[in-house]
């Protein structure tokens, strides 16, 4: 059998180039391969055995591979095989989107210019394009949901009304801020948007309330406010009934507010000078008043119109607070001050009044006026009263030292304008300081500077010839 096989091979010998390390195909027969004059299947292609032509089969069947295996990833791009196994890309197909932009629906042919599609009214949730107004909607009488109750139904706002409990702490803040910012038009309006209803006249009893807790500018501002929302937000019972409530409740709110009596009383006045209040609101009390806060409350609002007919101004009686008033105006209310303690001479109520106005930086004036009155005064009244008055706003310390000195050096700066118009400025002077270093309100170096009215010594006074200067 190897003697057979060999004698074969020396005369049928193989070319070189028709070894593989595989058949290609072909039939095999008792072990033995026929690769001349046979056909062989490459890619299921029946060829010819002959050396070119199994290496073209050869390299047609590699680029076939190839293109196989790259068309998942190359699919749409126009690949052809050419005659000789070379890839053709086409040139007019458009390249395919890679895996990364499956989702970019953005076009890949340069196409377009970018803008949405349908000009943005397309798409899922889309109400449509920008700006577009549609025409009413007709109303189907065969809609099962049809109601003929609401074709011709209007819609408004409506807001409950206030109860006793959400009254106070709505009310509270707006009161609050508008102490901060004073305009009236502004409470107004927001007042306008609430359903008050039957709580119109708890308004002006809540912010004199919280107007008695603070300071007095800001009870300037409450009194300007009533002024302001009565008639056009609140009415003239409203008011009414408003303080009438306050002059019940003034036994709970002296717990809290010591001088609420005279406080309401003041607001009373202020109330009927501006015309809130009618003149004859406190002439209804009369008889009929029981506690004594109450009458307190009212025979101090009588007595605050009555000095009104004397000159007394009521519609600023509170102040507008230090640093927003007028230097003019800051001496006008202290003068106004004086002459209301020189008529009651209540020490403590002119103390609440000085400190009042707010204006700590401004009290060396208050000094420099008090004496000024004591000088143009013509009984020694007037002085005891002011010293008195001088020494319980130093010993309550709203008067510094300083201040007080400040006061006394500019009365002894003005002291020859002042007694042009007052001839006995220089005497009254000089006992109003030496009482003041009596009671112990200055020292010694103070009162030493007090000038004193020289006069004109001759020779014929046993000088010798020399005439003295006047002394300054």
């Amino acid at each position: 059998m190897a003697a057979d096989c060999q004698a074969w091979l020396n005369a049928n010998p193989l070319d070189a180039n028709d070894l593989s390390d595989s058949f290609v195909s072909g039939d095999e027969d008792n072990g033995r391969v026929s690769n001349k004059n046979t056909k062989n299947e490459i890619n299921g292609n029946w060829l010819s055995t002959s050396s070119s032509n199994l290496q073209e089969a050869r390299l047609k069947a590699k680029a076939k591979r190839r293109l196989r295996k790259n068309s998942s990833r190359d699919s749409g791009r126009g690949d052809s095989l050419s005659e000789t196994g070379d890839v053709n890309r086409g040139a007019n197909t458009a390249p395919t989107s890679p895996k990364t932009k499956l989702l970019d629906r953005k076009s890949r042919l340069g196409k377009g210019r970018g803008l949405p599609k349908k000009g943005g009214a397309g798409g899922k949730g889309v109400w449509g394009r920008s700006g577009e107004v549609y025409e009413q909607e007709e109303v189907d009488e065969k809609d099962p949901n049809y109601d003929e109750a609401q074709v011709n139904c209007v819609y408004e706002t409506v807001v409950p009304p206030l109860d006793e409990r959400d009254f106070e702490k709505t009310l509270t803040p707006i009161v609050q801020e508008y102490f901060e910012h004073g305009d009236t038009n502004e409470v107004a309006e927001l007042l306008a948007d609430l359903n008050l209803g039957p709580m119109h006249s708890e308004v002006p009893s809540l912010a004199v309330v919280l107007a008695l807790e603070s300071r007095a500018s800001h009870r300037e501002l409450t009194s300007r406010l009533l002024a302001d929302l009565c008639g056009s937000v609140l009415t003239h019972s409203d008011m009414e009934r408003s303080f009438d409530k306050l002059l019940q409740e003034l036994p709970d709110l002296v717990l809290d507010t010591p001088r609420a009596p005279q406080l309401v009383g003041r607001f009373i006045a202020r109330a009927v000078h501006d015309k809130i209040l009618s003149k004859s609101y406190i002439d209804g009390y009369k008889g009929k008043v029981d506690c004594e806060y109450t009458r307190e409350a009212l025979d101090r609002a009588a007595v605050l119109l009555k000095m009104s007919k004397g000159g007394l101004r009521i519609d600023n009686q509170w102040g507008s607070g230090g640093g927003q008033s007028p230097v003019v105006q800051l001496i006008r209310e202290m003068n106004l001050l004086l002459k209301e303690f020189i008529l009651s001479g209540d020490l403590i109520e002119a103390e609440r009044c000085l400190r009042d106005l707010e204006v700590p930086h401004f009290h060396h004036e208050f000094v420099y006026e008090a004496i000024i009155m004591v000088l143009e005064s013509k009984g020694e009244k007037t002085l005891d009263l002011v010293l008195n008055l001088l020494k319980s706003l130093c010993e309550s310390t709203i008067i510094t030292v300083d201040q007080l000195r400040r006061g006394y050096e500019r009365v002894y700066m003005d002291i020859a304008e002042i007694n042009i118009d007052v001839p006995r400025a220089y005497f009254i002077l000089e006992q109003f300081v030496d009482k003041s270093l009596s009671i112990g309100i200055i020292d010694v170096w103070l009162r030493d500077l007090c000038p004193s009215r020289g006069r004109k010594r001759f020779v014929s006074e046993g000088d010798g010839g020399v005439i003295k200067l006047e002394s300054c």
